[in-house]
């Protein structure tokens, strides 16, 4: 069986919006990341990078000390105990679980307005909460 490089009929119309979408919001993001437009979105991101540190290292009995998500867009956790072999790889590995957790909702058009809701409630808390006056984000 050789494999068919033709693309005329390639894609239904649903995938082809599918492909646009993704294209359009793959240069928007390109084009606006060093603004400020993005700095919530990305420091949403970052906490969600730290809890999963704190996630694994309670998942494998360990302590955490404390969280801070700071205003340049970093973050650390401090954690005790704990498999920390589990724990180190547990940032990358719970954004991307996150990131998949939002695209599977987004199947759904009840389940994507729920994720959307939390997801808008999170940038909310990010903005109200942390100390925006001084440019920290604790």
């Amino acid at each position: 069986m050789r494999p068919n490089w033709e693309l005329r009929n390639c894609c239904n119309h649903e995938q082809v919006v599918f492909l646009v979408t993704v294209s359009v919001c793959a240069v928007v993001i390109l084009a606006l990341w060093r603004t400020v437009l993005l700095r919530p979105f990305k420091l949403v991101t970052v906490f969600l990078h730290e809890a999963s540190h704190a996630i694994a290292c309670k998942l494998t009995c360990g302590h955490v000390e404390g969280i801070q998500v700071h205003a340049d867009e970093g973050g650390t956790t401090q954690t005790r105990g704990g498999i920390y072999w589990l724990i180190l790889p547990a940032g990358y590995l719970g954004s991307s679980f996150w990131g998949m957790v939002l695209i599977l909702a987004s199947t759904n058009l009840l389940t994507a307005r729920i994720a959307a809701g939390c997801f808008i409630a999170a940038l909310l808390v990010m903005l109200l909460v942390a100390k925006n006056v001084s440019g920290n984000v604790h």
